[in-house]
Parts: structure tokens; sequence; C-alpha cells
């Protein structure tokens, strides 16, 4: 086990807000090993961006996670040459050009629709009754699970998710995870034969026709869901919060003097949906004055690196100005963001802008809770318009 310092944390503030505590350890302990997380943690972004790039000591190939025990070795549990191959063979799904002439024109049409349906209403949780949709159906489409309901799209990966950070073992949490990534399993099997007659640009069908094994299909299929379900679905209704929230950001980019990509890059890096990375040691090493023994987990604090005062100059604030250059919101290493492109096509090409003008006079209409430090966003968020 490492020698880091032990920092002692209370799991509930953390998980309601990480980042008081967080900026305690960057400036007390910046790796530190936390009892309540059974993890050490890198806080500061500099370690964070040099560490995760060695792949021989920091590895993401962890055998016993429970990412991997729970919906099998997907490609972000690969290093070197076996998660390159695959991710080549996606990367026909998720290149800039076919997110350009292929998921662009879906993604439109899809959220033109949801937007239609629920704009007579005149009220909404922003959370549950538009981002959760205009993500799913997007993802609908990426992976090619088109039989799938975009609520039961929702489902599977909040379960997964759940089950992923299930670090207390509760056996609920883990059956709840089981019957989600049955599920899509089942979907997988009734897409099969369609796509094998009639192939496209999907996740599913891209690794059909590149053939890699079933077990590795299935597995990024449940990659991508856990992760493109729920980060879009927060990041699209957190930034509508934000810029809400700071009327003075949403009139720059209305009077044109910045853009939609600006507030979704700001907010990544101010609320980073996708707060942390772990990894698994692979060989002794030492960093920081910390030595880490095999098999020693490690959690790079992708949140807490977005926030770091050597970095940004106003670390805590929303600015839609701040230069974003150093922001790890996406990753730093061979594991960035496969779905980055994607992200930023459907978030701030699409939904943004059309949520803005066709939902005139969005203001909240109620409080704003957010929770979560290893994936945090908005739990509810009731919205009124003019319908």
């Amino acid at each position: 086990m490492s020698n880091a310092p032990v920092f002692d944390i209370d799991p509930k503030a953390f998980w309601n807000d990480p980042y008081p505590t967080l900026k305690r350890m960057r400036a007390e302990a910046p790796i530190a090993y936390v009892p309540q997380l059974d993890a050490t943690l890198f806080c500061r972004r500099d370690d964070i961006f040099k560490n995760e790039k060695k792949i021989d000591v920091f590895s993401s190939d962890q055998p016993d996670g429970l990412m991997t025990v729970l919906m099998g070795q997907n490609m972000m549990r690969k290093d070197g040459e076996a998660h390159a191959a695959e991710r080549k063979a996606i990367f026909p799904t998720i290149s800039p050009r076919t997110v350009k002439d292929v998921w662009l024109g879906q993604f439109q049409a899809a959220t033109e629709t949801i937007l239609a349906e629920i704009k007579p209403n005149g009220r909404a949780d922003m959370v549950r009754d538009i981002a959760m949709r205009i993500s799913g159906e997007a993802l609908k489409s990426i992976t090619g699970l088109t039989n799938m309901s975009w609520q039961e799209m929702d489902r599977v990966s909040q379960g997964m998710i759940d089950g992923c950070s299930n670090y207390a073992g509760d056996p609920k949490v883990e059956a709840n995870c089981h019957d989600c990534t049955a599920s899509i399993d089942r979907h997988i099997d009734e897409m099969m034969p369609t796509l094998s007659a009639d192939p496209n640009h999907s996740l599913l069908s891209v690794q059909m026709q590149a053939g890699l094994p079933d077990t590795a299909i299935r597995a990024n299929i449940k990659l991508a869901i856990s992760g493109g379900q729920n980060e879009p679905r927060d990041a699209i209704a957190g930034v509508v919060w934000a810029l809400l929230s700071h009327p003075d950001q949403l009139s720059r980019v209305r009077e044109g003097d910045a853009t939609w990509l600006q507030a979704f890059e700001e907010y990544a890096r101010w609320m980073s949906p996708i707060g942390m990375s772990p990894r698994r040691v692979a060989q002794r090493f030492e960093a920081g004055g910390v030595t880490f023994d095999p098999e020693d987990r490690v959690f790079f604090m992708f949140g807490s690196g977005n926030r770091d005062e050597d970095k940004f100059t106003r670390p805590d604030d929303f600015d839609i100005t701040q230069d974003v250059g150093p922001s790890i919101a996406f990753g730093a290493g061979p594991h960035f963001c496969a779905g980055a492109w994607a992200a930023r096509s459907l978030i701030a090409d699409v939904a943004l802008p059309m949520i803005f003008e066709q939902l005139p006079g969005l203001t909240l209409d109620g409080d704003v809770a957010l929770g979560g430090w290893a994936f945090r966003g908005p739990l509810s968020m009731p919205v009124t318009w003019t319908p």
C-alpha cells in the first residue's frame, strides 16, 4: 500500500459538493489516501496530466474492478495495443466527419421533435423531461440500439453507473446493475441480424464489421451507454442552469461575443460531469514523494484538476471568457474521451442553441441541486417558458 498521507472525508458532504474538500486537498495533501474511498487521490492538474499517460504504472486494466466485473472488459479497461486496436475499430462511428455528416442531422431532427412536443406545456424539468430525452435519442442512434426507448437508455445507464460506484457492496445496487446489462444484451441480440443485413455507422454495426469478438462488442456498447447517456444529459441541463444563473454570460452568447461551445467547455471545466478516472498500480513507483505498490488503487480527480489555482485565473467561477486550454474534462492521456466530438456537436451545436431559441423566456422555476463527485450534474431542474 502507498505511503501517501491519509486524508479523511465526509462521504455525504463530498457527494453533495466535493469542491471545498478537493481545494483543501490540493493545498494540504495533493496526493493522499482517502480511507472512505479506499483509494489514493491525485488532485493537482499537472500531476494528473503527467501520470495518466504512464499506462505501464497506472493501468486501466482492472480485472477485479467493478466496471470489468459487472459490464465486461471494455476498451476503457485496456491499455496499449489492445486499447488502440478497439479504438481504431470504433473510429468510423465517432470520427469528426461521421459526427458532421451522419449524426448532426439526426441530433437536430430528434431535438426538434422533442422541443416541439414539450413547448406547449410551458414548464418542465430540464433534466428529466428535456436533457435526458435529447441524450437518450442521440445515444440510440450512435449505439445502433434504435429498438430501445430513451427511458430505458437512461435507466440502464444509471444502473450501470450506480453499480460501478457501488464500493459499499450494496446487493440491491448490484442486482439492478445486472438487470440493466441483461436488458442491453437483449437489445443487442435483437439488432444484430438487422445490422448484419443493413450495416451503418453505429457503434454496434462498425464493431461487427471490424470482426471484434462478441464479448468486446457487448462490453464497448455498455461502456458507451454508461458514459454516453448521463454525461451529455448532465451537461445539457447543467449548462442551461449555469447560463440562466449567470445572465451576463448568457448575454455574451446571445450577443455573439461568445459561443455555445465556449459555454459548454467552461461548464465541463467548472463542474466536471466526469469527475474522476480510476487506475490500478501495475508496478512499484514514486510520484510526488509518495511510493506506490502494485495493486494500489488510484483515482485521478479530473474535477479537482479543473479547479487547480495554479492553472486557472478564477477556478471557482463560471466564466466563459476564461482560458480552458488546461482543462482535463475529457481526460488527458490515451483514454481521452472517444465521444468528445459527438458530445460537443450534440450539446454545443444542437441542444443549447435549440433549447434557448425554441423555449422563449426560459427561466428557472425553483432551486437546483447538484450531486455526485465521480459523475456530477443537476438532480432536478424546474423551468418555465412562454408557450
